[in-house]
């Protein structure tokens, strides 16, 4: 039955953000029955369209707020059983569109000048409540001032308020509700509701009256239909997936959207559990809101239905229209720049207000010094951009200049992240950060060159020589004493994020020198991990897999990268290499210690030309760092002193363990058992683990984890 409710699912999910720009009157539309029809009253709309089904290319729109994810094709406002490192019971979450807050009002209220959005929205969702459980708390669409998730917004609160905040008209919040327990202002446990800064509905509906269980025992889809128009009035109609909207709404209330909204908000999802718990899953969504203009006056549009309204011949109407888009776009332009202008001038100012204030070279030396950055220097390529081989002009000095690719707010972030944090580390095991360089939008870093390439180069390129043992050993150490430093010795503890062979560089007597620390990020003392909304960074195979379901980059993460590139250097193979049977490569490594073979894992160019006793330790080093618990994997105080064989490398079983988090505590309010086949159909296979009573383990992690990673060229 999962099966049959997967398929008939999988031909809906999409996702259509739908961007207005109206230039004309809209006509009226007939009621429709698709999530992908939902501008029928707006004509000649703009649209920018989402890929479907949700998939880690997402996160770039949406702002993910864990324990909320993106997983198996579904928006997952609240965590399922799969899900590990987070509990299921009082959470709370928010999915919402974040490329762009939408103006909803202008003017002056009650005057001609006036003006408020319309806007029209359907998705489908899946409630999904755990067998012989009681589901709880509620979902939610929402349109809010900012992308935060409440503190303590848990339980009854739904992701949108808290105890203190609730009821407060600076919460600039509303929201349509779709309530799954009874509290004590609630008329009973089925209903959808009207929120205005505030859980305590401003109005409620009955659904049962509409024959619609919001969380059913047997899995149902069903589709909402949300619609706010110029007679200021919100409808909301609800059925199940794959019906016509029906004729009557649910909810049809008069509503003066600008009193309770900010002039710049977003539209998405919250929802939350307490004492009981549900997955609240969005499958598919479509959302179209009017634009208004930027100006306080309405020239512009009245002007247009003058024309269209005295017979004008249709052509003249499309060169106007032409002409009206034409100024639009260059008024948007000439702000565009005038705010780059502004960014940039905020840009070089940090820069030159950083501690110690790195060299600032001049545009037109490291022009000349790469060649005008010929595609015969380059050295290689990335997500953040292209690094060029370089020869200083006036010092004839060799130095590697990275050019930044990304012209936008993301690609200043990522800069000023990696300069700021290399520009005051100093280790002999990184590599050394000489300047930077910023011109019209463009951003460059010059860093000291590595004449020897990078390890991955060595261990996959066209060497006619193998990277000797000796040199393989020294590598890993030095790359163990950086990553000790990173998060021991330098006054804040830095998460490398993205620990590969690409980028561990080696100089002229092959010692390793860590590299681009684009994804980097110093912690504060009191915090042990770092999130950010785009969702986990990295490269597949070097990433932990709590990191699939936290969202979260720590030391422990950093170690289980170390890991994967010590088995990388000792096996001469690629993390993700299917060999023998295996789709990863610590998998083979693992099976080889369990049959008491692991030195047949060694890179067999090697021959016999490497130490037995060292090999062996390095590959337990790295089974120990891939752990796929994060607790016990050993800690980089003592990785060092384990590479230098002062330390035993910790005890590793012959059997991989499975990945596990704590399960949630049992509440006498309420049952839920659940076991493999009990599970939301948007989650990973969960089967009961057999070392502990107290744990869920996930088998197959790996082929349905769904976040921002890259693949390596």
């Amino acid at each position: 039955m999962m099966m049959m409710m997967i398929n008939n699912m999988s031909s809906t999910w999409s996702i259509s953000i739908l961007l207005i720009l109206l230039l004309f009157p809209g006509v009226g539309g007939n009621n429709n029955n698709s999530i992908n029809n939902d501008d029928a009253d707006y004509q000649d709309p703009e649209r920018l369209q989402l890929g479907a089904p949700f998939n880690s290319s997402h996160y770039d729109e949406l702002s993910v707020n864990p324990p909320a994810t993106i997983s198996n094709g579904a928006l997952q406002i609240t965590p399922d059983s799969a899900n590990g490192g987070f509990n299921l019971q009082q959470t709370s979450g928010r999915i919402l569109y974040s490329k762009r807050r939408f103006k909803l009002w202008e003017g002056i209220p009650n005057t001609s000048s006036e003006k408020i959005a319309s806007f029209t929205t359907s998705f489908n969702i899946n409630i999904y409540r755990f067998p012989n459980s009681t589901p709880g708390e509620g979902f939610a669409f929402i349109i809010a001032p900012d992308l935060e998730v409440p503190t303590n917004s848990h339980g009854q609160f739904l992701g949108l308020t808290n105890a203190t905040t609730d009821g407060s008209p600076n919460n600039r919040l509303v929201a349509v509700e779709l309530d799954t327990v009874k509290q004590d202002f609630d008329p009973d446990d089925n209903h959808m509701g009207l929120d205005l800064n505030s859980v305590r509905s401003n109005k409620t509906f009955n659904l049962s009256a509409h024959g619609i269980q919001i969380s059913p025992r047997v899995p149902k889809n069903y589709t909402v239909w949300i619609r706010y128009d110029r007679q200021r009035r919100l409808t909301a109609y609800m059925a199940e997936e794959g019906q016509p909207m029906p004729p009557n709404p649910i909810m049809n209330e008069s509503l003066n959207l600008r009193d309770y909204v900010s002039q710049y908000s977003y539209f998405g999802f919250s929802a939350s559990t307490g004492n009981l718990t549900e997955l609240n899953c969005v499958l598919g969504w479509n959302l179209t809101v009017e634009m208004l203009e930027r100006s306080e006056g309405h020239g512009n549009r009245e002007w247009v239905k003058i024309v269209v309204g005295a017979g004008v011949p249709v052509a003249a109407v499309v060169v106007m229209g032409g002409l009206g888009l034409m100024w639009y776009y260059l008024r948007r332009k000439r702000r565009a720049m005038s705010w780059w202008d502004d960014q940039d001038a905020n840009i070089v100012g940090a820069l030159k207000s950083l501690p110690g204030t790195p060299r600032e070279f001049a545009f037109k030396d490291l022009k000349k010094a790469t060649e005008n950055f010929d595609d015969k220097n380059k050295l290689g390529q990335g997500g953040f951009g292209v690094v060029y081989k370089g020869v200083l002009p006036h010092e004839n000095v060799q130095v590697a200049v990275k050019k930044f690719s990304r012209d936008s707010i993301k690609g200043k972030v990522d800069f000023l992240a990696e300069l700021t944090i290399i520009n005051r580390l100093r280790h002999k095991h990184l590599v050394p950060l000489l300047g930077w360089c910023h011109r019209n939008g463009m951003l460059l870093l010059v860093y000291d060159f590595m004449p020897n390439g990078s390890l991955d180069g060595h261990l996959f390129g066209d060497q006619e020589k193998t990277l000797s043992w000796d040199r393989r050993y020294k590598v890993i150490s030095g790359v163990a004493s950086a990553l000790h430093y990173l998060h021991n010795e330098y006054n804040q503890r830095v998460v490398h994020r993205d620990l590969k062979a690409n980028n561990i560089m080696l100089d002229s007597d092959y010692n390793a020198r860590l590299g681009d620390f684009g994804l980097a990020r110093a912690l504060d003392n009191e915090k042990t991990s770092y999130a950010e909304m785009e969702g986990v960074q990295g490269t597949m195979g070097y990433i932990a897999p709590e990191c699939f379901h936290t969202g979260k980059a720590t030391s422990e993460s950093d170690v289980f990268g170390f890991g994967a590139v010590v088995l990388e250097t000792v096996c001469g193979q690629r993390p993700w290499t299917k060999i023998a049977g295996f789709q990863f490569l610590v998998d083979w490594v693992w099976t080889l210690h369990r049959d008491g073979r692991v030195l047949e894992a060694v890179d067999e160019r090697l021959g016999k030309e490497f130490v037995e006793d060292e090999a062996e330790r390095l590959l337990m080093l790295g089974l120990a760092c891939c752990h796929p618990i994060a607790t016990e994997r050993p800690k980089t105080q003592s990785i060092f002193q384990i590479v230098s064989g002062t330390v035993p490398v910790p005890h590793v079983p012959p059997f991989k363990p499975a990945f596990i988090w704590p399960m949630m505590m049992e509440d006498s309010t309420t049952n839920i058992s659940i076991d493999k086949n009990s599970r939301s159909p948007y989650a990973p296979a969960v089967t009961s683990s057999s070392s502990s009573s107290s744990f869920y383990n996930v088998s197959a992690w790996r082929s349905n984890a769904s976040i921002s990673t890259s693949w390596p060229s």
